[in-house]
């Protein structure tokens, strides 16, 4: 498995990454709760018509309705966010040099994917959860929300405040994550509902390999708009998705047959 049960330091119980890095048990915990809220958040807005509203959420109303609470459990515990706040966007979290308030440092809007009142809550926890992980443990931050390095900074250099009045101001970053792969989303909420280990497993390193993928190339984008060489570019986008290497040899495998 791509985690697993360990000690963190001898103190705490934590899991371990492919690639040695290791994660609390209670940063684990929150990246559960927040992916059950996110679903939660979906199927209450895939029972709303909204114009703006994400694509995937109309054609599964019913896989939505389906998911009953042990389902809703399986599904959350994908290990990254279910949902994105425009962390692969660098210069969105940025603070102007001598800004006194976050919530000025990107006036462009975005259409909004949610449009029920429970977005504003999960999306101020998302924020927080970002901005803790991001100070606390650049490495999960990278690992869980992909965020490649320069959001990472971006984020960490912001106060408690400002975080909180970025929330506030920006709600409508939050969207599903790859609102337009439906077929992602299938096949997690059918596994989640069969609860057979073997599909479910194959849609969480799906999502592995697409938050991998999204992670290099945000990376790379930054080094070249930051004026860096090409290779530098490509030692950037290697070392961000390093702790998917394993996870992405994984989901292009074919399947192990089943004993007869």
């Amino acid at each position: 498995m791509l985690l697993h049960c360990g000690k963190d330091d001898g103190v705490s119980p934590g899991r371990a990454t492919a690639d040695g890095c290791w994660l609390r048990g209670a940063t684990l915990d929150s990246l559960a709760e927040l992916n059950e809220l996110a679903l939660a958040l979906l199927a209450e807005q895939a029972a709303v018509r909204c114009a703006g509203a994400s694509t995937l959420l109309p054609p599964f109303a019913e896989l939505w309705r389906a998911l009953d609470g042990v389902a809703r459990r399986r599904a959350a515990a994908c290990p990254y966010l279910l949902l994105d706040a425009r962390f692969g966007e660098p210069a969105c979290w940025r603070t102007p040099p001598g800004a006194a308030e976050v919530g000025d440092a990107a006036t462009e809007r975005y259409t909004p994917h949610f449009s029920v009142p429970a977005a504003t809550e999960v999306a101020r926890l998302v924020f927080f959860y970002a901005w803790h992980l991001a100070r606390s443990q650049p490495a999960a931050a990278r690992l869980l929300l992909g965020m490649p390095p320069a959001t990472i900074a971006a984020i960490s250099r912001h106060t408690l405040r400002q975080i909180q009045a970025l929330a506030e101001a920006h709600p409508e970053w939050l969207r599903p994550r790859w609102p337009a792969r439906v077929q992602v989303w299938r096949e997690l909420l059918l596994a989640a509902g069969s609860g057979e280990a073997a599909q479910l497993e194959r849609a969480r390193l799906r999502g592995m390999t697409l938050l991998a993928a999204e992670a290099r190339l945000a990376a790379a984008r930054y080094a070249v708009s930051a004026g860096s060489s090409a290779s530098s570019s490509a030692a950037v986008s290697a070392t961000v998705g390093a702790p998917y290497g394993q996870a992405e040899r994984r989901a292009t495998m074919p399947p192990r047959p089943q004993p007869g």
